[in-house]
């Protein structure tokens, strides 16, 4: 099993589609590494040689921000926008949907389950 960048990778895949279940790689960059590398598109992660996972990491290495770097830059860029207290920070602030969607209905998946308001109660 290759592992790469501290994420074990699934054996029967195909590298360009492997080199995804990294945080921070689409299939257009790890087609990229691929070419960079010279490694087959089509090579199981099974058949990978060694020599072939440590170009791999290298080229991701010297290239690539993933996994932990990438999301303490992302979680750093969203206390960013908070803490100027622009409109995208206040949405993150308050858990809305940052992007402009709607939030009349939908939305729920920001906001969390429906709180009743208004119900009678007696």
């Amino acid at each position: 099993m290759a592992r790469i960048a501290g994420v074990d990778l699934p054996k029967k895949k195909r590298m360009e589609y492997a080199l995804t279940y990294i945080y921070g790689i689409g299939l257009t960059t790890s087609r990229k590494i691929l070419d960079a590398t010279g490694i087959s598109y089509d090579k199981r992660v099974y058949e990978l040689s060694e020599e072939e996972a440590a170009a791999i990491r290298k080229e991701i290495q010297e290239n690539y921000m993933v996994e932990g770097d990438l999301r303490k830059k992302v979680a750093m860029d969203i206390k960013a926008l908070m803490d100027l207290g622009n409109y995208r920070g206040l949405r993150h602030r308050r858990g809305l949907p940052v992007r402009g969607q709607k939030t009349k209905t939908n939305a729920r998946t920001r906001k969390g389950k429906r709180k009743t308001v208004g119900a009678a109660s007696k």
